[in-house]
């Protein structure tokens, strides 16, 4: 296959053919998308930074300082005044450095030296995020799926049933991805406290809408640092940040756990270096800086507050047209179904009015994530949608 130079204009009309392939987030049809369009602030600041690398930081001190503020202003908001942690490509990184702590920190408890050869678990529930399956296979730890209650969080009395002497963790989600519960964070915490094990809050989602919302009046449970027995937390500023792709977030709260992971990197400006990959763009850093600063904690308030009011407008909605929610909402997501239209049947019907959705596994339900690109007059046209396809149905 040939590789011949081309010419700028030539390369970007190619370029263009194959965007114009791609869903945009403003035209509000993407409906199960945990991510949204960025603030246009964002996009300009991270074009500035581009040339930056947080893998080497003595060379960028300056977007190093950077990153520091953005985790300490980030940690204010969950309760922490001295945070330790790092930017980095999302939930899923840093969900994989949390658990690699845990594994490390009960290995050094322990004086193990081979972690190939111990039978590690973390008990997490059903509804946890896929990013824990890696984890478990690139770390050799067995997950111990804990069963959901009827309001789809996680089973308290079948935690403490499972805790053995392998338990290395405990996960729980302060926002899960099918249907935005949050786990009895409270209550793990005093778990972890009483027996002396690392527990993890996977907050990608709900940490950055669930302590503007609580800030507002919203009767949410805490989920944060404020829960002592809690050691680190996932928070994705690519989510409801409004803040570039990607850009996640890992907040520990000694820096001992970062230490536990840390390896030597002696050919770098730091000699240890933590981070699942080496080489970290601080251009995600310095884009959620400015977010941080421009929207500051009334503008996400206002902005976690717009999405729950359309999650609620579309649950009445719904409601009012025969269809059958999962669970209220308790974030800005819903799960939901029609009792007499196939739930396969339903979602291929809606994708051929042309919006996208996702469906959940457990239970299987039809997903909507109502984020900031989506408007209330978008919801509008999907009911529309929604009655001709009932129609369709002869219902």
């Amino acid at each position: 296959m040939k590789n011949e130079a081309l010419e700028e204009e030539y390369i970007f009309k190619k370029l263009n053919e194959f965007k114009s392939k791609d869903l945009n987030y403003s035209s509000g049809r993407i409906l199960g998308s945990m991510c949204s369009e960025p603030h246009p602030l964002s996009k300009k600041v991270f074009m500035d930074f581009l040339d930056s690398n947080m893998g080497d930081p003595g060379l960028f001190k300056g977007t190093k300082a950077i990153e520091d503020e953005v985790i300490k202003i980030m940690a204010s908001f969950l309760s922490l005044d001295k945070p330790h942690g790092n930017i980095v490509t999302g939930g899923s990184e840093a969900n994989i450095m949390a658990m690699r702590s845990a594994r490390n920190l009960y290995m050094e408890r322990n004086n193990l030296k081979n972690q190939w050869n111990e039978p590690f678990e973390v008990i997490l529930p059903k509804s946890a995020h896929f990013s824990f399956k890696k984890a478990s296979d690139i770390l050799g730890i067995k997950l111990i799926e804990i069963n959901l209650n009827d309001e789809y969080k996680m089973d308290i009395k079948s935690v403490k049933e499972k805790i053995n002497k392998n338990t290395i963790a405990i996960v729980g989600v302060a926002g899960t991805t099918e249907l935005g519960m949050i786990d009895p964070i409270e209550e793990l915490s005093q778990i972890a406290i009483d027996k002396n094990i690392y527990l993890h809050v996977d907050a990608a989602f709900g940490g950055f809408s669930i302590p503007f919302l609580k800030d507002i009046g919203y009767d949410i449970p805490n989920f944060d640092f404020s829960n002592e027995g809690i050691s680190s937390i996932t928070i994705d500023p690519h989510k409801m940040g409004l803040t570039i792709i990607p850009t996640g977030c890992i907040i520990y709260r000694e820096k001992k756990y970062l230490d536990l992971i840390s390896v030597d990197s002696p050919y770098l400006t730091v000699k240890k270096q933590a981070t699942i990959v080496g080489t970290r763009s601080g251009a995600s850093s310095a884009a959620t800086w400015a977010m941080l600063k421009y929207m500051g904690k009334e503008g996400y308030s206002q902005l976690a507050n717009s999405c729950m009011i359309n999650t609620n407008f579309l649950a009445d909605a719904l409601l009012k047209e025969g269809f059958s929610l999962i669970t209220k909402p308790q974030l800005n997501i819903l799960g939901f179904n029609h009792p007499k239209i196939d739930m396969n049947d339903l979602v291929k019907a809606i994708e051929e009015k042309s919006w996208r959705v996702s469906t959940s596994s457990y239970p299987k339900a039809i997903r909507i994530v109502v984020m900031p690109h989506i408007k209330n007059t978008h919801l509008r046209e999907f009911m529309r949608d929604l009655r001709e396809i009932k129609n369709d149905f002869n219902i």
